[in-house]
């Protein structure tokens, strides 16, 4: 089981932002990375920074996003034609 989650830590322990779903006294590996300051609203951006590398998507996503997105046939590829 995987999760992502957001805590604040208050100098001696982490307090999640929403309950989660664990079970009480159980060892559990913990990964610690601090969120990107929060842009504002007027900085589209900034917002779009914070998003930069969050998504995972198919390597040909880019030259195939029509296939992706409407479900249209692929095209052929360069190295096949």
């Amino acid at each position: 089981m995987y999760m992502n989650a957001t805590a604040v830590f208050d100098g001696q322990s982490l307090r999640p932002d929403a309950p989660l779903d664990l079970k009480a006294d159980t060892r559990y590996w913990i990964t610690i990375r601090p969120l990107p300051p929060t842009p504002t609203q007027d900085d589209a951006w900034a917002m779009l920074e914070t998003l930069t590398g969050t998504v995972e998507a198919p390597r040909d996503w880019a030259s195939e996003h029509d296939h992706y997105l409407y479900g249209v046939p692929k095209r052929q590829s360069k190295a096949s034609v």
